[in-house]
């Protein structure tokens, strides 16, 4: 069976698809989930590449967020990697950042949210991450991932990317119409770019809080058909 990895984005760690890795086990999968540093776009590509050094077989690599950005990378040269996911996922061109992504178009709730510490890390208010990251998740869940996520250092957004996995590998791309964090219309952009297999929920940025079980069977989906 393939193998699902799962990555998660900023200001996140690899509980955020706890749930959904619930469901995927359900379904027969043992999905991993990385644990990203966040220092850098760098060494958050090398802690991927590290977890797919231990699984034989092939890969589903999926990437939330900023970890669109982390698969676009890591997959490169990455035989077993046979598709990529991302879930409203940033996956850059090769020298593009995740903040020149961000900053094509208006809409995004999220400078409103930001906050950074004295030694230059970036965090989300916590009182509010819920309603910035996923508004239609149970606010409990939300909660526990504000109250988990992890600080990332300021400027890790503005690295360029090397040379983008999605040329060689076939690509879905989750479009959460509902995003507050990445507007809807830049998702669109970059799942035509990457030529992606695209599907729309009406969800927010979050789809692993607010559906996982519907996620689970995304995923499931996509790797049985690899």
């Amino acid at each position: 069976m393939t193998a699902v990895v799962l990555v998660h984005g900023l200001w996140a760690d690899g509980s955020a698809w706890s749930e959904t890795i619930t469901e995927l086990r359900a379904l027969g999968h043992q999905p991993v989930a990385a644990q990203l540093p966040l220092e850098s776009l760098e060494g958050d590509v090398a802690a991927v590449r590290r977890v797919l050094s231990t699984i034989d077989g092939p890969v589903l690599l999926v990437g939330w967020s900023y970890g669109g950005a982390v698969i676009t990378n890591a997959a490169a040269g990455q035989d077993h990697v046979k598709a990529l996911s991302y879930i409203a996922a940033f996956a850059p061109d090769q020298g593009e950042s995740v903040s020149d992504i961000a900053h094509r178009h208006p809409g995004s709730a999220l400078p409103e949210h930001f906050r950074v510490t004295d030694d230059g890390y970036s965090y989300l208010d916590r009182s509010t991450y819920g309603s910035a990251v996923a508004a239609d998740a149970p606010v409990e869940r939300t909660a526990i991932a504000s109250a988990a996520q992890k600080f990332a250092r300021l400027g890790i957004d503005a690295a360029p990317s090397g040379a983008p996995a999605w040329r060689e590998l076939p690509s879905h791309y989750l479009v959460a119409t509902q995003d507050r964090v990445l507007p809807a219309v830049t998702q669109r952009e970059l799942a035509t770019h990457i030529d992606a297999a695209t599907t729309e929920w009406e969800t927010g940025h979050g789809p692993m809080y607010a559906r996982p079980k519907e996620l689970a069977v995304y995923l499931d989906s996509i790797a049985t058909g690899l």
